[in-house]
């Protein structure tokens, strides 16, 4: 059995307030694992380390600072297999899926490397006689991410990176329910050359993060999660005065226009719907079929639902695993059974599968859905896929404005015209045009709107660089050495 403590000062150490929770292995539902609860007093302890060693860490040069980041890839790169193995094993995520989430991370831990550049200032010379002005970006200090249990590698990643690129000491708090490869990628940290106490790890539950909240040391918070908690944690954190980013749920459309190429649409919803259990903030949960495409395209979805093969990631044929946990697995498949219920047409119901043992169910496909239905109104966060029929694209645009959630949305369609009034008119943080899952790349910024972002800060990219770092701007005087009366500037009248 695996016992997992924190990890504080480049070393792991075992849990001291008695409390514990288990890690499953949603591939057969076994315990693989004890993680410890941190107290409060060893959250504090954690960021008294990290503020120790954070000043001597800014001292260092951004170049030298991005050379540890580049050890730190080559060596993620090194230990990729085992990585995706221990992801695998308590996500419950596929192999390729695993190192999938890994390769996502890299991406920004890349651009990190690029700090030097990303936190030049600005010059101006001459602003008034002997007059200069400069600017500088600076590190916050001791900075907090409390990251969820879907993406273990890549949302740690997105933003331990530049936190510790731009100077800073970073305390993560990862989900509970998975933490060995966070507490592997402290290891890996600290291998790459590192710092002690720059990149500690605390597991816990809520008492570990209201202390994370509440400490008088963190600057700045990143959160990722479900709405609810987002809103906690950022009304919590900006109350104390501290710099936050929150990230909250989802409910992602996907809008297909008659003129679309029906079979790449279909394609493209499984694989949003379905890749990685559904389990993402930007999976696809509800495809708007606009006027006559409706019956082709949810034929097209349902006989490709049948080659999806479920299975656990440590079969090489496996598809799409398990969901985390038994209670989760539950949860998805209420609202499957509630479907008709609610006057939804239940086209494949993915539910009724079972398996002899681990946490799975199947992919589901519901048509004829509307708002106020739960199946519709809820962050469903699994493998349901609803599908809503509008008779026009005002309608479809309408439908997805309307919605609470802005996190990310795709149209399809041939018609370029259309696309670009889409692009403009939705309101959502993330848009794709014939991409299902439109993830910025590393060098532009993540971020959604409305009820799924808290806060104006979107992580990575230039964006997570402006979040970690804070400006000063210098105001310099240097007169003529002929010089010597000193102008004070006061006004005169003569």
């Amino acid at each position: 059995m695996i016992e997992y403590g924190h990890f504080i000062g480049g070393k792991a150490v075992a849990g001291k307030s008695g409390r514990t929770g288990e890690v499953f292995q949603p591939m057969d539902g076994t315990v693989r694992a004890h993680v410890a609860f941190a107290s409060r007093a060893e959250v504090r302890a954690a960021v008294e380390n990290a503020k120790a060693a954070q000043g001597g860490w800014a001292a260092v040069n951004p170049q030298r600072r991005a050379r540890v980041l580049m050890k730190f890839l080559d060596l993620i790169a090194k230990y990729d297999d085992e990585l995706a193995d221990i992801l695998a094993r308590e996500h419950g995520k596929t192999i390729g899926d695993a190192k999938g989430d890994i390769q996502r991370g890299v991406e920004v831990v890349e651009f990190a490397l690029g700090v030097p550049h990303l936190m030049k200032g600005e010059y101006t010379d001459g602003a008034g006689p002997g007059i200069d002005l400069y600017s500088m970006r600076q590190p916050l200090g001791v900075v907090a991410g409390i990251t969820p249990f879907n993406f273990p590698a890549m949302i740690p990643l997105w933003k331990l990176a530049p936190a510790i690129a731009c100077g800073n000491a970073f305390i993560l708090k990862p989900s509970e329910r998975d933490p060995g490869v966070p507490m592997r990628l402290g290891e890996i940290f600290v291998e790459a050359g590192g710092p002690p106490g720059i990149l500690n790890v605390v597991n816990g539950d809520k008492e570990a993060v209201d202390a994370i909240l509440d400490d008088p040391d963190i600057q700045a918070i990143g959160f990722v999660g479900s709405t609810p908690i987002a809103h906690y944690i950022y009304s919590r954190g900006t109350a104390t005065g501290k710099r936050v980013q929150c990230f909250g749920g989802a409910k992602n459309h996907m809008v297909v226009m008659p003129d679309a190429d029906v079979d790449a649409a279909a394609d493209a919803a499984v694989s949003a719907a379905y890749g990685s259990a559904g389990e993402r903030c930007m999976a696809i949960s509800v495809v708007v079929a606009v006027g006559a495409v409706a019956d082709e395209l949810v034929e097209a979805i349902s006989s490709r639902i049948e080659d999806v093969v479920v299975g656990p990631g440590s079969d090489p044929a496996s598809m799409m695993g398990p969901l985390v946990t038994a209670e989760h697995r539950d949860r998805v498949t209420a609202y499957v059974h509630g479907a008709a219920e609610e006057g939804a047409r239940v086209v494949v119901d993915g539910s009724s599968q079972r398996w002899s043992q681990g946490f799975f169910t199947g992919c589901s496909l519901i048509d004829e859905v509307k708002p106020g239905m739960r199946l519709y109104d809820d962050e469903i966060f699994g493998p349901v896929l609803g599908v809503v029929r509008t008779p026009t694209f005002d309608d479809a645009v309408a439908l997805v404005n309307a919605n609470p959630y802005g996190n990310g949305v795709a149209l399809f369609t041939r018609d370029g015209g259309t696309a670009r009034r889409f692009e403009r008119e939705i309101t959502v943080g993330m848009v794709g045009i014939n991409v299902p899952i439109p993830v910025p790349v590393a060098f532009y910024s993540f971020g959604g709107w409305k009820a799924s972002l808290f806060g104006d800060s979107p992580i990575y990219g230039p964006e997570g660089v402006r979040f970690y770092t804070r400006p000063k701007v210098v105001t310099s005087r240097w007169p003529e050495p002929t010089e010597s009366a000193i102008d004070l500037g006061f006004p005169s009248t003569r």
